[in-house]
């Protein structure tokens, strides 16, 4: 069991160095045993398979452990608002099915015993006795139709097919990648934006202009214009801005129609993550290597604010209407209100470090979020998904993989969907995991033929409705969502991994045996022991590769 453990750490290690530029000769000869490493991993865990458990997979230990947690606790897991019942509630299969599947099963025990605690006593315990003016008897029908509708949902999930098709033309890295109309708009680790018009999948205009590598990208709406560039450029009042980060410490403003910079701002720091708040004026809010988190005036270009918000790295800022999120590579989460004034718009409601987050175990080193009301979903190179429940601090998590030897490296919402992407270490494949919204419920993995490792992903729809997706990572691909019904076949597998069923959502209290498997160091021996121990350590490989 310990030489596993060994293995998935230095897979996990080997992982974060093969994105790296510069790599010395004993981060090469590590790469090298890559595959000898896979092997011997792969050895060991058929020889632990059989009637025990192999590890790293959740097995019948953890389900035991799951279904415990479910039925002696059916009350509000620490993360969730409203309770464990609206988690729950498509625990129930529908009536017509003879034999419910054990998950359905353990949930409908959840939902029964929730039940009981909030109906009040009655004569006869029959539900038939139950008024049709009852409130729980809307409930149970509030349930069975929540039930109904993901049960079509998933259906239609197991159905889909995608057309894939390449964008070629970055010669490094893709890092971040952003969707404006028919347009995608690609920044790489080789310095360029790339902006590809996606109808014909070719590259319409290259923006080359920054001297290191573009780490971020972000897109006002239409209607927050620098008017004064916009009158000196002849552009039109319709114009798209593209707004751009990197490691040369620039943050490049684009005018998307003419492909050419309208405006830089220099901040004195490496930029290595941004986004645009479309409150008031409108504002710019920047991350640095450093840890800064900075204001920008969108009408003045001037800086309002600079604070030391983080102690590592800013790998991701998100807004969420006045509210700005910021997530570091030491873990931490920071909350901001935005109060629209000239100075200082940022005020700080919240920040939650590593002892909340659990995200500072040196494994990921870039950690990205995507908020949703309350809740922030948090990626951090685990197998699974941080919920954190910002106002309060209490946290919870979504299993993304069945085997603890996978890194989540970006979770995504779009529509009702919640798409976390997953990197398996041991055989190298890469999927992506969908969950229905607001439940966080499995519904399918997408996955196709040597898939790499997604970094960077971005959503849009089709004027009649499909999907439009773009991935960003060793490759740029774009996913264009097919007619079920047709007869144009798919370039995706559609598959669904039972045991993810039993990981609808974990309480931090039973999730405790995972964490001695969070971090990774090297345990080589002799002469490829780690040169340098703050290169390798996990907290900002990432980070540092961008930056080189």
């Amino acid at each position: 069991m310990g030489e596993v453990r060994k293995l998935q750490k230095k897979l996990r290690q080997i992982e974060n160095l093969e994105i790296k530029i510069s790599l010395s000769p004993e981060e090469r000869f590590k790469i090298s045993r890559k595959a000898e490493l896979r092997s011997r991993l792969a050895e060991l865990q058929l020889q632990l398979s059989g009637p025990q458990q192999t590890l790293g997979i959740v097995g019948d230990r953890k389900k035991e452990k799951m279904k415990r947690q479910v039925d002696d606790a059916p009350g509000a897991l620490p993360s969730q608002k409203p309770p464990a019942s609206k988690v729950l509630k498509g625990g129930e299969e529908f009536k017509a099915q003879a034999t419910p599947s054990p998950a359905v099963r353990q949930r409908e025990t959840a939902v029964d015993r929730q039940r009981e605690k909030t109906e009040p006593a009655k004569v006869s315990g029959h539900k038939q006795d139950v008024s049709a003016d009852c409130p729980e008897s809307d409930k149970e029908q509030q349930l069975r139709q929540e039930e109904a509708e993901f049960s079509s949902l998933k259906g239609s999930w197991e159905k889909a097919k995608f057309r894939l098709r390449q964008l070629e033309g970055h010669n490094d890295i893709v890092t971040c990648v952003v969707a404006v109309d028919n347009l995608v708009v690609s920044g790489s680790r080789d310095t360029t934006v790339k902006v590809w018009h996606v109808p014909t999948a070719t590259e319409h205009k290259n923006l080359g202009g920054h001297t290191g590598g573009v780490t971020c990208l972000s897109v006002p709406p239409p209607e927050y214009q620098s008017l004064h560039q916009t009158w000196s450029l002849s552009l039109s009042d319709k114009e798209r801005f593209i707004l751009s980060g990197s490691a040369d410490c620039y943050v490049k403003i684009w005018a998307l129609s003419i492909g050419q910079c309208v405006k830089s701002i220099y901040t004195f720091n490496a930029v290595t993550a941004l986004c645009f708040v479309p409150e008031g004026d409108g504002y710019i809010i920047t991350g640095s290597d450093g840890g800064k988190v900075q204001a920008w005036s969108w009408h003045t270009f001037e800086n309002c604010q600079s604070i030391n918000a983080h102690q590592d790295a800013v790998t991701c800022i998100q807004s969420q209407g006045p509210l700005v999120f910021s997530g570091s590579a030491e873990g931490g989460v920071s909350v901001w209100e935005n109060r629209c004034t000239d100075r200082d718009p940022l005020r700080q409601l919240q920040h939650w470090g590593v002892q909340v987050t659990g995200c500072g175990s040196g494994s990921g080193g870039r950690l990205t979020l995507s908020p949703r009301g309350d809740r922030v979903f948090l990626a951090y190179g685990q197998a699974w998904v941080k919920i954190l429940h910002w106002r309060t601090g209490s946290t919870s998590r979504l299993t993304n993989h069945s085997s603890i030897a996978a890194v989540t490296d970006c979770v995504h919402q779009t529509g009702g969907l919640l798409i976390g992407s997953c990197y398996d270490l041991v055989n190298g494949e890469s999927t992506l995991n969908l969950f229905s919204l607001p439940q966080c419920r499995y519904l399918a993995s997408l996955t196709w033929p040597d898939a790499p490792r997604i970094l960077c992903f971005a959503t849009w729809a089709t004027g009649s409705g499909d999907h439009r997706w773009v991935t960003g990572g060793r490759t740029l691909t774009v996913w264009e969502q097919l007619p079920s019904s047709g007869k144009q076949r798919g370039d995706i597998s559609v598959k669904r991994d039972s045991r993810l069923d039993f990981c609808f959502l974990e309480s931090e209290a039973e999730t405790e045996d995972d964490e001695e498997t969070d971090g990774f160091e090297d345990d080589d021996d002799g002469a490829h022991s780690r040169s340098d121990g703050a290169e390798d350590e996990g907290s900002s490989s990432w980070l540092r590769c961008v930056l080189q």
